[in-house]
């Protein structure tokens, strides 16, 4: 597998727009390629930006989405290459895992290391799985796997099936949010996740959705905030992200403690109860 390490972050919009540009043709299998930084430092106003946005508090450890930022241009790098088999744009993002081995220090410098895998099937077309792992001194202490939906698209012959479903148990109304019409817009500004699916109903329709729609990262983020300080130092959260959450919008936040330190959650759209995520929160 090949290592490439990069020296600073990629560019955002030129990467969207690059794959935008390669849309067309793409297929084979996965890049056996692996994406890294070194060394990165988290920028403080970048971080109290997020902490913003997110509800989440500041304090001297990152919140535990915060590496998925650090991350993802590293992600979207590799999904933009011409070499990858799904076109980026129209890309669906259907569940996240983080596993977040300890605290991380806000001051700390952080390896990044990105990688696809698991290319399957799917009822609705097929799926990847974009992966990521930070360290500390040759430490892991953080791992994500997102997992996206190419509508349309051919898993390879003999590819697994998708597993995109996480179940939870009964759960309460926590909290009402109301979503403005710039959540997508604000979020891309902290996250660089400039997709245009999410930064105006104009650009969102392109692709076939009838207003943009809120991050899936921003949605868990806001969830994760919200149970700040009861959640253990070492913690897993998965979400499956269902039905988009448009904006504006009204949502209902629902949670249920599962002891020992554990949650069940689910956002809900206030008048029809469409669910746009659940997951659960979980000691690692």
């Amino acid at each position: 597998m090949a290592r490439i390490e990069l020296e600073s972050p990629p560019n955002m919009a030129a990467l969207f727009a690059k794959a935008a540009a390669t849309a067309r043709g793409r297929g084979g299998d996965l890049p056996d390629t692996r994406l890294a930084r070194s060394g990165v430092a988290v920028d403080p106003t970048e971080l109290a930006a997020y902490a913003r946005v997110c509800g989440c508090g500041l304090g001297n450890a990152l919140p535990v989405t915060y590496p998925h930022v650090l991350a993802f241009p590293l992600q979207v790098a590799l999904m933009s290459d011409r070499s990858f088999p799904l076109a980026l744009p129209g890309l669906v993002h259907v569940r996240n895992r983080i596993e977040q081995l300890r605290l991380i220090g806000s001051d700390e410098p952080l390896d990044l290391e990105v990688w696809a895998e698991r290319f399957a099937g799917h009822r609705s077309g097929a799926t990847v799985d974009l992966c990521a792992s930070v360290s500390v001194d040759g430490e892991e202490v953080w791992r994500g796997r997102s997992t996206y939906l190419a509508r349309g698209a051919t898993a390879p012959e003999g590819a697994p099936e998708s597993d995109v479903e996480v179940a939870i148990g009964d759960v309460r109304r926590a909290a009402t949010w109301r979503v403005p019409d710039d959540a997508g817009r604000r979020y891309a500004a902290v996250s660089g996740d400039v997709n245009p699916i999410h930064l105006s109903g104009l650009t969102a329709k392109a692709f076939g959705f009838k207003r943009a729609i809120a991050h899936g990262m921003w949605v868990k983020a806001r969830a994760l905030a919200a149970l700040s300080g009861r959640l253990p130092d070492a913690v897993t959260a998965d979400v499956a992200f269902r039905k988009p959450l448009f904006l504006p919008s009204t949502a209902v936040l629902a949670t249920a403690a599962v002891p020992p330190e554990g949650w069940d959650l689910a956002v809900r759209n206030q008048r029809n109860g469409t669910e746009h995520l659940i997951g659960t929160v979980r000691p690692s």
